[in-house]
């Protein structure tokens, strides 16, 4: 696997912008360093790595886009261009650890609600499996950055409030583009998971400003990224057909969930 360096160039973006179209520039299998540390990683398809990971994504995301598993919905443009010819149905669900939301009227952490759906079992399953699969890619390609979060996670989190070994929280995002972000709310020495599925659509690729890279959301690839690090975005999904979409199976370690009981 061959990898690239991230060096750091100039440029405008500021968190809040809008994340317009742009082409990805890493499309292989790739190792990312930045001053002589590996930092994350990214892979077309998972399956060359896991057949089985490749199995549970595909579950998860079939049971996803059914009416099993209770969502958060929107309908916009799914390249906030405010096209209403180009709106999308959007929605995501949250899995794992849930942080306190005060504003919510809900001052304490909490186990996500989908939990106690039963006819949504099948894809919790498949999300905590397809984690553990992702947590076997990362210590077989990176175990540098295995062995660290692991060990965050070990003095660090109560069993409780894990979502597989080493992340608090999941996230299954349909069809959504994110404006410019840094994760600020993420444990910083860790890293992400973002596992992609996709058929007959554009677009949905990560972009790092700071370093001029775009991630290619291919259908079944997987990028292993520390989102605290660095700002990004999700350049902007459009359907190619009826029904086309992009949806990012997500894994990430929740600050909130440090020392917590």
């Amino acid at each position: 696997m061959k990898t690239i360096q991230l060096i750091k160039r100039e440029h405008n973006v500021q968190i809040g912008d809008i994340c317009g179209h742009i082409e990805p520039n890493v499309t292989e299998d790739c190792l990312f360093e930045n001053d002589g540390e590996i930092i994350g990683f990214y892979i077309k398809d998972i399956a060359k790595y896991s057949a089985k990971a490749s199995q549970l994504a595909h579950i998860a995301n079939k049971e996803l886009r059914s009416k099993n598993v209770p969502k958060s919905e929107m309908k916009r443009s799914s390249g906030f261009t405010g096209d209403k010819s180009k709106e999308v149905l959007q929605y995501s669900t949250i899995l794992g650890s849930v942080p306190p939301k005060p504003h919510m009227r809900r001052p304490y952490p909490t186990i996500s609600s989908v939990h106690s759906v039963k006819t949504a079992q099948t894809f919790i399953k498949a999300m905590l499996m397809l984690c553990h699969e992702s947590e076997q890619i990362i210590k077989q390609l990176t175990p540098n950055i295995y062995e660290k979060q692991k060990a965050i996670f070990d003095e660090q989190i109560n069993k409780k409030w894990r979502f597989g070994n080493l992340f608090t929280s999941s996230i299954s995002n349909y069809n959504i583009p994110a404006p410019f972000h840094r994760d600020a709310g993420n444990i910083e020495g860790c890293v992400n998971v973002i596992i992609a599925k996709k058929e007959n659509a554009t677009g949905g690729n990560t972009t790092v400003p700071d370093y001029g890279a775009t991630v290619n959301s291919s259908d079944n690839s997987m990028l292993v990224y520390p989102a605290w690090r660095n700002v990004h975005g999700v350049t902007p999904i459009i359907p190619t057909k009826e029904g086309g979409y992009r949806n990012s199976l997500v894994f990430y370690p929740l600050n909130a969930f440090v020392n917590l009981d």
